[in-house]
């Protein structure tokens, strides 16, 4: 590193150009910048790199001068030795992850002072500052000290686990006394508990388990006689080392406090949201609290954006489907319905098609309860039915914005169904989900809404149904031989395996030890033909629309789930879990 004890005082370089902070560091002299800023005029760029260019400075003497430049102090870890209290504050996982030191913690002000390699590194100011409850000040210092100084203080095996933290927690009887006292808890006593540094650690830990695992919900739940925390991952619910009922409410306030609700109350239901970047990943926390009988359940909902893939060659579609989806989402006009339960990757795909349709020449809006997914270059509205921010008022307003391509989060109504349908004969592309079982159902539920059968065969392009299945982890992916009786969850037989070869997932480390790991979609979409839109002239039933789909050509949530197993993608019990209520 520079050497940081020959620098000026900070004041003198703050605010400065980095060709005069550079300068008065001693690293360049006036002849060196000079030259710089001629090259700047021919092919422009920050002359701090140009100067690194010519061989001039370091890239570590440019980043000290550019924290200089925005008042961050230098520190040279491989000169001080950083007291216990101080590295107390940061769990060793949390170090590792953002890739910094603790230099400094002040009491009197709740500041934490910490070392980071890079100026440009002020999310991981920011992320701490929401994770530990205190102000973060950095400083910058050089990164092989940081490594070094991570595996000096912070080595690998001492980063602590969950049930550590919990029967650390368990023997302090602090918490003991919140238990059981409900709404009667003095607030001082509340922020003590939650502002301690074992809470603090254990959600952190909680928190980064769960992004690490690829969980889409965590879930803190209050019993009669315990406290459980979950995680949803590829659509399962898996049980944690439970917390201890005695800290539950410390906990749920630690929450709270990070999504910027109110911990005193605790009788009417909160919702709100966490941002937080880790391992480089943006990642969305949506925080809903819900009062009930023995205390506050709280979910967060997990939206790394750093792990979804918004590419429609990745959502599950065959080669065939696939082809079919390219060419409908590229129609001028008309309505494209996505279908399926919640949770079953309806957003996801819709997100994908409409990436593919983003470009400059295109204008496109979104109207979506939450905006799950910010994306550069959609204009994206939130909904919000408490102040009459309907979808349905949303549409009326996206008319006059001059869009080609109108997203609806979900069509709930008959209004916006109608505008919907205005929409599409005004010459806009619109897509939208409902909840229906397949794609012919969902011909039935526009009509229950009350939009006329002359509407929907008119605007309606096609209907796009969905599930979502879990992957054979590939890591332990072998091949067995199906009983008759699990054959016959599907309608099978042996003879229709016959020359298959069918697969499972033994269980391991890295699926821990479920056997899936992931998963992938199997779809079915139902072009709206001639004949079909006779069909649904005639008011004819959702079970005749299906068969004569299934005639055209339709390939159905269970024939695409079947082309799944056989691919050795997924399980027949996956399969016939999404799938079974076609046969009722």
């Amino acid at each position: 590193m520079a050497d940081t004890l020959n620098l000026p005082p900070i004041s003198q370089l703050k605010g400065r150009q980095v060709g005069r902070i550079l300068i008065k560091m001693r690293r360049v002299n006036r002849a060196q910048v000079a030259e710089a800023l001629e090259i700047q005029k021919k092919k422009r760029g920050p002359v701090g790199q140009i100067l690194v260019e010519l061989g001039y400075i370091s890239e570590e003497d440019l980043h000290v001068a550019l924290a200089s430049q925005v008042g961050m102090k230098p520190v040279d870890l491989s000169r001080i030795d950083v007291e216990p209290e101080a590295i107390a504050m940061l769990s060793a996982q949390m170090a590792h992850t953002y890739k910094v030191i603790p230099v400094e913690y002040e009491e009197s002000t709740n500041t934490l002072s910490i070392a980071i390699a890079s100026p440009d590194n002020f999310q991981a100011t920011d992320d701490l500052q929401t994770l530990l409850g205190m102000k973060v000040s950095a400083q910058i210092s050089n990164r092989e000290h940081i490594e070094s100084a991570l595996n000096r203080y912070y080595p690998e095996d001492a980063v602590q686990s969950i049930s550590g933290l919990i029967e650390e927690l368990a023997a302090d009887d602090r918490f003991k006394e919140l238990e059981g006292r409900g709404t009667s808890i003095d607030l001082d006593d509340l922020r003590e508990m939650m502002d301690s540094t074992p809470v603090i650690r254990l959600l952190n830990l909680v928190l980064f388990q769960a992004i690490k695992d690829k969980a889409s919900d965590i879930h803190f739940e209050p019993f009669e006689d315990e406290f459980k925390m979950r995680y949803r991952i590829d659509g399962v619910l898996y049980d944690m080392v439970a917390p201890g009922k005695h800290i539950a409410t410390a906990l749920t306030s630690r929450i709270k406090v990070m999504a910027n609700l109110d911990i005193a109350e605790r009788r009417l239901p909160q919702d709100g949201r966490i941002a937080l970047t880790m391992a480089g990943n943006p990642i969305d926390l949506r925080v809903s609290v819900l009062p009930t009988m023995h205390g506050e359940s709280v979910v967060l909902r997990v939206l790394d954006r750093g792990n979804v893939s918004l590419d429609i060659e990745k959502l599950g579609l065959r080669a065939d489907d696939q082809a079919v989806f390219r060419r409908l989402i590229k129609k001028p006009n008309g309505i494209i319905v996505n279908t399926g339960p919640t949770g079953s990757g309806k957003t996801t795909t819709l997100y994908a098609a409409l990436n593919t349709l983003n470009s400059p020449e295109v204008k496109i809006l979104t109207a979506e309860d939450p905006v799950e997914y910010d994306i550069d270059g959609l204009v994206q509205c939130q909904v919000n039915p408490d102040i009459g921010l309907t979808f349905a008022r949303c549409l009326r307003s996206f008319l006059r914005q001059d869009p080609d391509i109108i997203l609806i989060g979900e069509i709930r109504d008959l209004e916006t169904a109608q505008i919907a349908v205005q929409a599409s004969l005004t010459g806009h592309l619109v897509f939208s989900t409902l909840h229906t079982n397949d794609a012919p159902s969902a011909i039935a539920r526009l009509m229950d809404l009350g939009l006329e059968p002359f509407l929907i065969t008119a605007t309606l392009e096609a209907i796009v149904a969905q599930r979502l299945v879990r992957r054979i982890c590939t890591y332990c992916k072998e091949e067995f031989t199906p009983t008759e009786e699990l054959l016959m969850e599907l309608d099978l037989t042996p003879a229709d395996i016959e020359g298959k070869m069918l697969y499972y997932g033994k269980g391991c480390d890295y699926c821990n030890h479920t056997g899936y790991r992931g998963r992938l979609g199997i779809f079915e979409i139902m072009i709206l033909s001639d004949e079909l839109s006779e069909l649904i002239m005639r008011h004819a039933s959702t079970n005749i629309i299906r068969q004569q789909a299934i005639k055209e050509g339709m390939r159905t949530l269970s024939q695409g789930g079947l082309l799944a197993i056989f691919d050795g993608h997924t399980t027949i019990e996956e399969v016939a879990k999404e799938t079974i209520f076609e046969e009722t």
